[in-house]
């Protein structure tokens, strides 16, 4: 039996409207920037419109980022919880509706100080947290701030 697969509809301009929504709430956050409002409400919106299996992951993540690095603002980045430090962000958590895929992800982004020689994982699927796995997502945290 053939694998069924699935492809994401692109627009004429090539990108999916899941990717144009990101990009407009991307110049929302920016201006939102430059007003100086504050980003951890808009963080605490978009957790609140996530599924319930990603919204439980997104607040054990964003619970578990105050707690080991309070230095890092919380605010959004394209639409998703992400946390920053002097305004670049250093760690971000994409729900897996958020580009219809099959896990959620933490992600790092370049300032996180994750490096390991020449080649390093910036990225984590997840698809649960156990008590176990929010150690590692702490773990990578302090690390990442350094």
């Amino acid at each position: 039996m053939a694998e069924k697969t699935t492809t994401k509809k692109k627009s004429a301009s090539g990108f999916t409207a899941e990717e144009k929504a990101a990009m407009k709430e991307r110049a929302a956050e920016l201006k939102k920037e430059r007003e100086g409002k504050d980003g951890e409400a808009d963080l605490l919106a978009a957790v609140a419109k996530m599924p319930q299996a990603d919204r439980v992951m997104a607040e054990r993540v964003h619970a578990i980022v105050k707690a080991t690095a309070p230095d890092l603002t919380a605010r959004t980045w394209y639409g998703m919880p992400a946390w920053a430090k002097d305004g670049k962000v250093v760690c971000f958590f994409q729900d897996a509706a958020k580009f219809k895929a099959r896990y959620a992800t933490l992600g790092f982004s370049d300032p996180a100080k994750l490096d390991d020689g020449n080649m390093w994982p910036t990225s984590f699927a997840l698809k649960k947290l156990t008590a176990a796995d929010e150690k590692k997502v702490a773990a990578l945290v302090k690390k990442a701030v350094g």
